[in-house]
């Protein structure tokens, strides 16, 4: 376990995962430019009705509508979990999927939910009025409340991202705006050699670009998503959104967020709502992952609970891709096994029956694509609202039979991201489906699904949240021996950062 300062990160396993070097520069108000901050296909784009109408949808009525079409849930309750104000996870994204049994039942699953989600980028203005879209909203219904919420240390402002820098750039220079001043703009890539950014007597600094002075950071908006707790702490007088407590409760890390669904759910029992997920099987060891996958009926989804973007993520839909993955090497000892959600015809046998994927509707080549839907949430003064939404399709049709040759991650994948030969990231935006007047009448989605979404991704976010409320001792510290008995990681454990 890591403390008291930031030292160069260059412990990645695999050399060639090293970066480029750090970099910060310095943005200034008045430079935000659409252009730079939109997909081209999503800056063109024309919101759809059902879209902007839900978006509109006053709480009373969401609440109202829920409790009709769930009759057992507690309306009160509900209206206290939308009304929930976040300590730590005050924004994310859920990746749901739409699925249905054979009797029909159908219902929105939550397969994760991240801490610093993408998302803006993808996403028609509501408004054409409001240039700046969801990035204005954030920066001023939850950033800026984080930020003037009690009197802060004196020092600047700050972006700090491994990837993505068209949204990361985006709420750079939106935060410029809004704060009338200028912000820090910082690259802190996973296996730096130089960080940027260091920690002196509990404040967050940084280098100011053009000299070898180190500035404090008074708040920092943070976009990290490999192994972010390698290079920011735990503990920081800088106020940071989100803290980095957000990803070890259950944000980049699947292992503890499903701890905190099903501790929430027996919460949320009494009052008639569950989060739905996946059945899943925590603390797997690798040589054990064959027998889970048997037990489930031969198919099934194994992952790396610390991974992100689409890797550390492996379908398994026989014996061939079983034994790929068995060959392969991993950094951390222990797994997650998840039943699989595939066609009906090779999805997993759980205890509640089998599910299968929905899809998009038919192509005029007659083919039903799986998707998932990413709906990015965030804390405002009125409580939980979303803030962005937008679907992603794989690659390769759902198939009724699979060809002994095709691999069910092209049928079943569905993230954009995916990494280059030397370590950059890179994205598939052909996969992309807006939520626009053309994509989104093809995900097959009512009003009511969009409704259930929202309240799946609010209540795992909340659980979310109030695990990394339950990781903190009263006098806020983090209690790592309660954290190593719900994830018991050696190797995990010691890339923690923390400062004292």
């Amino acid at each position: 376990m890591q403390c008291a300062c930031i030292e160069p990160c260059n412990t990645a396993s695999n050399m060639s995962e090293i970066m480029a070097q750090a970099e910060t520069l310095i943005v200034e108000p008045g430079s935000f430019e659409p252009h730079d901050h939109w997909y081209p296909k999503a800056l063109n784009a024309t919101i759809h009705p059902m879209i902007s109408f839900f978006f509109n949808l006053e709480k009373p009525r969401i609440v109202q509508r829920y409790c009709h079409l769930h009759p057992t849930v507690n309306a009160q309750r509900l209206t206290e979990l939308l009304d929930y104000q976040p300590k730590f996870f005050r924004w994310s994204g859920a990746d749901l999927i739409n699925v249905t049994t054979a009797g029909g039942k159908k219902q929105m699953v939550v397969i994760e939910n991240n801490s610093c989600p993408s998302g803006q980028k993808s996403m028609p203005l509501l408004d054409d009025h409001m240039e700046q879209g969801g990035y204005r909203h954030l920066m001023d219904k939850t950033f800026r409340p984080v930020v003037n919420a009690r009197k802060s240390i004196e020092g600047r402002l700050a972006v700090i991202y491994d990837k993505n820098p068209m949204e990361t750039l985006g709420y750079a220079r939106v935060m410029a705006d809004v704060f009338d001043e200028p912000v820090l703009y910082i690259y802190f890539p996973h296996g730096c050699k130089e960080p940027p950014v260091r920690i002196d007597e509990g404040v967050l600094h940084a280098r100011e670009p053009g000299s070898d002075q180190w500035v404090p950071l008074r708040a920092v908006f943070r976009y990290l998503t490999q192994k972010p707790w390698n290079r920011l702490p735990l503990h920081s007088k800088t106020k940071i959104l989100n803290p980095i407590v957000s990803c070890l409760a259950g944000g980049r890390n699947k292992m503890v967020a499903s701890k905190a669904y099903d501790l929430f759910n027996s919460e949320l029992a009494s009052a008639g709502m569950k989060i739905n997920t996946p059945e899943t099987i925590w603390d797997v060891s690798k040589g054990s992952i064959p027998l889970w996958i048997r037990k489930m009926g031969g198919q099934g989804v194994v992952k790396v609970p610390y991974s992100n973007a689409g890797q550390g993520v492996f379908t398994i839909v026989n014996e061939q891709e079983l034994a790929q993955f068995m060959e392969k090497e991993f950094d951390y000892n222990t797994f997650i096994v998840q039943s699989l959600i595939g066609n009906y015809q090779w999805s997993s046998t759980t205890t509640s029956g089998k599910f299968y994927h929905v899809g998009t509707i038919p192509s005029i080549r007659e083919q039903t694509y799986v998707f998932d839907l990413r709906m990015m949430i965030h804390a405002t003064p009125d409580g939980l609202r979303p803030l962005s939404v937008y679907a992603r399709r794989a690659e390769l049709p759902l198939l009724d039979t699979l060809d002994p040759g095709t691999g069910s991650w092209d049928i079943l994948g569905t993230n954009l991201s995916y990494k280059m030969p030397d370590g950059s990231w890179a994205t598939d935006a052909n996969r992309l489906m807006l939520t626009d007047r053309r994509d989104f009448n093809k995900l097959g989605l009512g009003l009511d699904d969009l409704i259930e979404a929202f309240i799946q991704s609010v209540l795992s976010t909340v659980a979310i949240d109030k695990m990394a409320e339950t990781l903190h001792t009263t006098k806020g510290r983090f209690r790592m021996k309660l954290f190593n008995s719900l994830n018991d990681d050696q190797a995990l454990i010691d890339e923690i950062l923390v400062s004292e």
